[in-house]
Formats: C-alpha cells, structure tokens, sequence
C-alpha cells in the first residue's frame, strides 16, 4: 500500500488525531478494508493462509498478506513456522487480540441492534 506524504494536510490531520486519543490510531487500523474479517475469520479457527482465503472469498492474496502482516505487527495474531514437507505456517490470536475481538463483538451488536442503517 502506498504511504502518504508527510506534508499532507490528510497526514497531518491524522498525526493529529492519533496524538489526541489513542482510540483514533485504533479506529484508522481497524478501518481498513478487511481488518476485521481477517481477525474474526481467525478467532473461528481459519489458521492457514489457504483457509483464510476459503473463508473470505473475494479478499486479493495481496491485501491478505498485508492485513496478516498488520495484525501481526500489531500483536494481535501470532505466525507459527511449522516445520515439514512443505513447510507451514498457521495463525493464531494473542490475547490481546482475543480481547479486542470481543469489544468489536461488543461494537457489532450495538450496530446490528441499536442503529439504523
């Protein structure tokens, strides 16, 4: 994905809000196409890349990989290296990922049940 320019008026505006509340720096992470689906399809035992992409059928490779990677940096999922031919790789939820899956459970019944979209 392509990083934005430093000078931006968009960059600054967003530098700004992360500062402001660490909330806002959440909601950008989260807001990016696919982010929760990866992290729910995950939560639901879709441990490898192949069942991941079963799972979320239209998600590109591309956009996979860069979500994995994301949550990954985030520690969010764990990436185990499983030795053997061929080698594997599984994904797991740390806790804090578990924890925050059950506030973005918390956040989708509110949406499902209390707004109107």
């Amino acid at each position: 994905m392509s990083e934005r320019k430093l000078s931006s008026t968009n960059f600054q505006n967003q530098t700004f809000l992360e500062e402001k509340c660490a909330l806002n720096e959440l909601l950008y992470l989260l807001s990016k196409r696919w982010m929760t689906e990866v992290l729910f399809s995950i939560e639901e035992g879709h441990n490898r890349f192949t069942a991941l992409k079963e799972d979320l059928q239209f998600i590109s490779d591309h956009i996979l990989a860069d979500r994995l990677k994301v949550l990954e940096q985030h520690e969010l999922i764990n990436k185990h290296h499983l030795s053997g031919p061929p080698p594997k790789t599984e994904y797991s939820m740390t806790e804090k990922g578990l924890e925050l899956s059950e506030l973005l459970d918390s956040l989708c019944n509110f949406a499902e049940h209390k707004m109107r979209f």
